[in-house]
Parts: C-alpha cells; sequence; structure tokens
C-alpha cells in the first residue's frame, strides 16, 4: 500500500496581529494534531502548537529548523491551506478497525465474488458516508448491511447495494 496522504486539517482565518491563525482540525483529538508531520499540497512542512480552542502558532518546518509564522499578512496567505499526514504517521488499527481511507482502491464485489468496481473515494456530506465505485460512479452507503465484509488484507470489500442502487457486475 502506497503512503497516502490523509487530510487532518485545514488553516482558517488568522486570529490577531501575531501571525497566530485558526485550525479546523479533522482528527478525533484536535491535541494530537501537534504530534504529526504536517504537508501541505506542495510538500511543504509545517508543525503547529495550539494555543486556546482552535488557535494556533503554526511554523515552517525548514532545514535550519521550525521558523514561527509571527505575522498576520503572512498568516493571511495561509487561510484555507489543508494540511496532510502521511498515513504511517496515522496510530496503527486495532483488529476489525481501518481508516476510511484504506478502503480507496479495493476491489468491491457481490456477495456471489462477482467484481463490481473498484472504490475511487469514501464521502461524507453529512448523512454518513457513502462508497464511490468505479467504473460507473456508483455511489453505496457505508453501512453494515450495504457493505457487510471490508477484508483489508484480500484487497477487497463485499457489497449488497440498496434495491435502488444498480451496480452493474
Amino acid at each position: 500500500m502506497t503512503d497516502r496522504l490523509i487530510l487532518m486539517g485545514v488553516i482558517g482565518k488568522p486570529h490577531g496581529v501575531r501571525g497566530l491563525v485558526r485550525v479546523n482540525s479533522f482528527v478525533e483529538e484536535a491535541d494530537s494534531l501537534e504530534a504529526y508531520p504536517l504537508v501541505d499540497r506542495t510538500g511543504r512542512r509545517f508543525a503547529l502548537s495550539w494555543l486556546h480552542d482552535n488557535v494556533a502558532q503554526l511554523s515552517e518546518v525548514t532545514p535550519r529548523g521550525n521558523r514561527p509564522i509571527t505575522d498576520r499578512t503572512e498568516a493571511e496567505t495561509l487561510t484555507n491551506l489543508e494540511l496532510f499526514a502521511p498515513r504511517s504517521a496515522l496510530p496503527e488499527t486495532e483488529d476489525e478497525e481501518f481508516y476510511l481511507t484504506d478502503l480507496i482502491g479495493l476491489k468491491a464485489k457481490s456477495e456471489t465474488g462477482a467484481e463490481l468496481g473498484t472504490i475511487a473515494a469514501v464521502h461524507d456530506y453529512g448523512g454518513g458516508s457513502c462508497l464511490e465505485i468505479m467504473p460507473g460512479s456508483v455511489l453505496v452507503p457505508f453501512t453494515r448491511a450495504a457493505v457487510p465484509v471490508v477484508d483489508i488484507d484480500a484487497g477487497h470489500v463485499i457489497v449488497i447495494p440498496p434495491t435502488e442502487v444498480t451496480v452493474a457486475p
């Protein structure tokens, strides 16, 4: 499995005049975001230190060490910057646990073993996660009823789509 970059948070608006930023964290425990090696889409490396609530001191990690962002103008240029961490930096999962990103690339099979496609993405629009199966861009709810088997090691999931969803083998 390749070491995917996982979206961990997004830098929001600056907070004050000293370069502090608001950060929207997508991890279970926001405080843990400090421990991850964070990068943006271009590979630029960052570290952060929480001050309070969702406000952090952000630093750019350079070969000479961490360079804190101390200016509001520079902080403004980082608004909406996505922060990623490599999948390998995340804690290992327990038995029968996995990260949603681990599903991407798995084969989707029917109960009879017929290949339905490949999981291209996992979406969550607020009503629960769904799997996008390609080709055909079919969305299947990611529930135990619709996806009763997830076998990361074997590289596939079993899909029983609801009657409203048609997935052609």
